[in-house]
C-alpha cells in the first residue's frame, strides 16, 4: 500500500503486510465461511456421519457434535473463526443446534454471493437479511407449541431429538429417561434449573445400558484410611474447607530445643492439637467428613478410631453440590464446627464402579444435586455419550424454562421459507431479493437431512413444500422412510430457542462477513530466535522480545 508523490513512494503499511479489497475480500471471506459450513454439514441429522479429529499429540476425538468439531479443528482464517463463534454462541445459549447454525450461516453467504454478482449492494443484502431474520423469529413464535414442566413424555422426546445421531441410539429410551429425571430433580420450586447440579461421571466398562442415575452425589475419591467404615447409614455430614492438621506458624520461627524431653513434649503437643481438632469433629455428631484440603496422617488414625468416614481433597465444585444435596453448610474454620452446620444423607458408601472406588452419597432429604454414571465399551464411546447427554440436559432445561417447543425434521425451515417468500413480495425494492435469498437459504436444512440420509434432495424438497402448501405445518422429513411425515406424531421435537438462536446468530454472522470489503493483515512478527533469547539471559527480558533483531545503535 504505497502512494507516489513526486516520485517518492510513501509506505503506510508495515512491510510484509497484505491487503485484499473489494469483491476479492468478500469472495475470500465467503469461501472460508462456506468451507467451515461444509466441514460440519455431513454430521447433520439422525443419519449424519461422525468426524475423527486427531490433534498434534495424537489424541483422537470421534464426534458428531458441531461445536466440538469446530473447536478441535485448528482454524486459521479470520472469517472462518467467526463461524466457529456462531457455533460457540449456540452451544452456550442452548447446547444443541450448533451444526444447524453454522450450516445456515454458510448457506446465507452462498446465496448472498449470487446477489453480489448481480450488483446488489452488500448493505442492501444485510438490510434484507435482518428483516428476514426478525420475521422468521416472529413466525417461529407463532409455530411454537406449549409444554408444561410435568409433561415428561414431551421432555423425553426433546431429549431424544438432541441425542439422535450421536451414537446414543442404542439406549436412547434409557438415557432420555435418566436425563429428564435428573433435570426435574434439580429443578427449584420456582422452576429455575441449573444443569451444573447434574454431575456426569464417565466410566469405561460395561455397556451404555448400564448407565444409571444416583439420587444424590457421586465423588470420584476413596476414604483416607482403610480402618474407616465402608458404609455409613443415617450419615451426618460435615463439609470442611480447612486442613485437619496442626497449625504451622505464619512467620519463619525457630524453636530451640535443648533436651530430648523438650522434643518429646513438642511432638506430644502437636499430637494433642490434632486430637483436639478430631474431638471437635466427633463431638459435633458428624460421622462423615468431606474435607476440601488435606487430612494429616495422625488425624486419619484418630478419625478412623472414632468411626468417622473421611475423604480429603474434594473438589470445590463437588463440595458445593454436596452442600446442595445434603443441606450441609461449608465450614471454613475448625472453630466454626457445630451440629447445626451438618447435612444429612441416608447412606454414604464406598463402592467399586468399573474397578475404581467411588463414594456414593444417597437418600438425601432433598436431592437438589444428582449424579449420572455413564458407561460404554471404550473411552471414545463414553466421551461421545457424555457430549450427547450434555446436549440433552441443556435442551430439556431450555424447554422447561421457555415452556415452548417446535417440531424438527426440517419442518420449521420449510414453513419459514414459504412464509418469508410471501413476506418478501410485500416488502418490495431490492431488499426483497435478499429476503427471498434468506428464504431459499433456510431450505439447506431439509436438503442436508435428505442428502445425509442418501435421499434425493430435490424430490424431498418438492414433497415437503407440497405438504406445507396444503397447510400441514408440522410436516417434516422422516429420514428412515424418505417421506414427508407429521413430525409431531413421530416425536421429533426441539425447544423453540434452538431454532430462534440458530437463525438469529447465523444471520448476524452472515451480515457481519458480508459488510467486510477490505482485509488488512499485518505481517506475522517473528519472535527472537533461541540464540537471541539465550543472549538476553534466558528470556528474562521477555517484554522486550521483539527487540531481539534490532541493529546495534
Amino acid at each position: 500500500m504505497s502512494q507516489q508523490m513526486g516520485g517518492q513512494p510513501i509506505l503506510v503499511l508495515k512491510e510484509g503486510s497484505s491487503r485484499t479489497r473489494g469483491r476479492d475480500a468478500q469472495s475470500i471471506n465467503i469461501s472460508a465461511a462456506k468451507a467451515v459450513a461444509s466441514a460440519v454439514r455431513t454430521t447433520l441429522g439422525p443419519r449424519g456421519m461422525d468426524k475423527m479429529l486427531v490433534d498434534t499429540i495424537g489424541d483422537v476425538v470421534i464426534t458428531n457434535d458441531g461445536v466440538t468439531i469446530l473447536k478441535e479443528m485448528d482454524i486459521e482464517h479470520p472469517a472462518a473463526k467467526m463461524m466457529v463463534e456462531v457455533a460457540k454462541t449456540q452451544d452456550d445459549e442452548v447446547g444443541d443446534g450448533t451444526t444447524t447454525a453454522v450450516v445456515v450461516a454458510g448457506e446465507l453467504l452462498k446465496r448472498s454471493e449470487e446477489l453480489l454478482e448481480q450488483d446488489v449492494h452488500p448493505t442492501v443484502i444485510a438490510q434484507g437479511y435482518r428483516k428476514a431474520s426478525e420475521k422468521a423469529i416472529e413466525l417461529l413464535n407463532d409455530l411454537a407449541i406449549n409444554v408444561e414442566t410435568g409433561d415428561e413424555e414431551t421432555l423425553k422426546k426433546i431429549a431424544g431429538t438432541a441425542m439422535t445421531g450421536k451414537g446414543a441410539e442404542a439406549a436412547k429410551e434409557k438415557l432420555c429417561d435418566l436425563v429428564v429425571k435428573a433435570v426435574t430433580m434439580v429443578a427449584d420450586e420456582d422452576g429455575t434449573i441449573d444443569t451444573d447440579y447434574v454431575k456426569v461421571e464417565k466410566k469405561v466398562g460395561g455397556s451404555i445400558e448400564d448407565s444409571e442415575i444416583v439420587e444424590g452425589m457421586l465423588i470420584d475419591k476413596e476414604r483416607v484410611h482403610p480402618a474407616m467404615p465402608k458404609k455409613v447409614d443415617e450419615a451426618k455430614i460435615l463439609l470442611l474447607n480447612a486442613a485437619v492438621e496442626f497449625k504451622k506458624t505464619e512467620v519463619d520461627a525457630e524453636i530451640n530445643i535443648t533436651s530430648p524431653d523438650q522434643l518429646q513434649m513438642f511432638l506430644d503437643e502437636e499430637e494433642r492439637m490434632i486430637r483436639n481438632i478430631v474431638d471437635k469433629i466427633v463431638n459435633s455428631g458428624a460421622n462423615v467428613l468431606f474435607c476440601q484440603k488435606g487430612i494429616d496422617d495422625i488425624a486419619q488414625h484418630y478419625l478412623a478410631k472414632s468411626g468417622v468416614f473421611a475423604v480429603r481433597r474434594v473438589k470445590k465444585s463437588d463440595m458445593e453440590k454436596l452442600a446442595r444435596a445434603t443441606g450441609a453448610s461449608l465450614v471454613s474454620s475448625i472453630d466454626a464446627i457445630a451440629p447445626e452446620e451438618l447435612g444429612y444423607a441416608g447412606i454414604v458408601e464406598e463402592r467399586k464402579v468399573a474397578g475404581e472406588d467411588m463414594i456414593f452419597v444417597e437418600k438425601c432429604k432433598n436431592p437438589k444435586a444428582v449424579s449420572m454414571i455413564i458407561k460404554g465399551g471404550t473411552e471414545h464411546v463414553v466421551d461421545e455419550l457424555d457430549r450427547a447427554i450434555e446436549d440433552a440436559l441443556r435442551v430439556v432445561e431450555v424447554a422447561i424454562r421457555d415452556k415452548k417447543f417446535v417440531v424438527g425434521g426440517g419442518s420449521p425451515e420449510i414453513e419459514l421459507s414459504l412464509r418469508l417468500r410471501e413476506y418478501a413480495a410485500t416488502v418490495g425494492g431490492r431488499a426483497q431479493l435478499a429476503i427471498e435469498a434468506f428464504a431459499n437459504a433456510l431450505e439447506i436444512i431439509p436438503r442436508t437431512l435428505a442428502e445425509n440420509a442418501g435421499l434425493d434432495p430435490i424430490d424431498t424438497l418438492v414433497d415437503l413444500r407440497a405438504a406445507h402448501e396444503k397447510g400441514q405445518k408440522t410436516a417434516g422429513l422422516d429420514v428412515y422412510t424418505g417421506k414427508a411425515d407429521d413430525m409431531l406424531a413421530l416425536g421429533v421435537v426441539e425447544p423453540l430457542r434452538v431454532k430462534t438462536q440458530a437463525i438469529s446468530s447465523a444471520a448476524e454472522a452472515a451480515v457481519m462477513i458480508l459488510r467486510i470489503d477490505d482485509v488488512i493483515a499485518s505481517a506475522k512478527s517473528a519472535g527472537p530466535s533461541p540464540e537471541e533469547m539465550a543472549a538476553m539471559g534466558g528470556g528474562g527480558m521477555g517484554g522486550m522480545g521483539g527487540m531481539g533483531g534490532m541493529p546495534p545503535m
